[in-house]
């Protein structure tokens, strides 16, 4: 508990003096990012766009604590329906704002495999904004309750660490050198999920470039060379790794599996990938699923 709240004294503040230096500097940097991207012969203004994108981003962070501490002050962190609500309206709110700012779309016409739950989502990771996209399908699209596996560095972002806690989630440790405590962690989150509920975990555990694709396999070959030889065909995930799927499996019996990937999103793993997307007119984003039935999952 104290290690959050020392955390949230830092990165509230931070987050609330970000959007409005973001709001009082918007004449300097709008003209200033114009001027650049036009010297360098990108007349789509991609760092104009990424910086409104930030912009407004700052903004509906800033509104999502504030809701959050409304909620605190009227004694209502345990209620998990208006917290659910309130993370569908930001996710819903950071999607649109991302078409307005940037023009990415976001195709996600099979969203309808995530329903019924309870389900395991398993998501294709490679790129920055992985985690608003799923969140926005599963949220307002399928209209699903996520519980999410994410990586313990994502709890700063004041948002996911205030209102992320308060919902069934699980912020992950990567570097703990006992994974047991984690693992039991992820079949306490998947247990007891109903029809309205999917648990949504990233196997790769990070965005796929081609350098850690390449670390991955080596590392499985030290291991197990002949697991490495199957996944040498994978060209665009990394190796996945399967305790914490397997996890979120043994703590819901009877969850379907679901598998989802995206095409449009590759080379979006840094900000200069970002800005190379931007500049050019970009074209929708295809979000695809695939529901396996339990029954068809292997055990073991």
């Amino acid at each position: 508990m104290r290690s959050a709240a020392t955390r949230r004294l830092r990165t509230v503040p931070a987050l609330f003096v970000a959007a409005v230096l973001l709001t009082v500097l918007a004449p300097l940097w709008v003209m200033l990012t114009a001027l650049a991207d036009l010297v360098r012969g990108r007349p789509r203004l991609p760092t104009t766009r990424l910086l409104a994108f930030g912009w407004c981003w700052a903004w509906l962070e800033t509104a999502g604590v504030l809701a959050a501490t409304w909620f605190w002050l009227t004694r209502r962190t345990q209620r998990l329906q208006q917290h659910y609500r309130l993370q569908r309206w930001w996710a819903a709110r950071l999607m649109g704002a991302l078409r307005a700012t940037t023009g990415i779309r976001i195709d996600a016409a099979e969203a309808d495999a995530l329903r019924p739950g309870p389900a395991v989502l398993l998501c294709r990771h490679a790129s920055l904004a992985d985690s608003l996209v799923s969140a926005w399908v599963v949220t307002s699209v399928a209209r699903m309750r996520p519980r999410y596996v994410l990586k313990r560095e994502l709890l700063a972002d004041p948002c996911l660490d205030i209102v992320g806690n308060r919902l069934p989630n699980h912020f992950l440790d990567r570097a703990a050198t006992d994974s047991d405590g984690e693992l039991a962690a992820l079949r306490a989150l998947a247990a007891g999920m109903g029809g309205d509920d999917v648990a949504v975990i990233f196997p790769e555990g990070t965005r796929a470039t081609p350098r850690k694709r390449e670390h991955a396999l080596a590392r499985i070959a030290e291991r197990d060379a002949t697991r490495a030889e199957r996944m040498v065909a994978l060209r665009h995930v990394l190796p996945p790794r399967p305790a914490g799927t397997a996890a979120l499996l043994d703590g819901c019996p009877h969850a379907d599996v679901v598998f989802a990937w995206h095409v449009g999103f590759d080379g979006l793993d840094t900000f200069g990938g970002i800005l190379r997307h931007l500049a050019r007119a970009p074209r929708p984003v295809q979000f695809h699923t695939r529901r396996v039935p339990r029954a068809d999952v292997p055990s073991g």
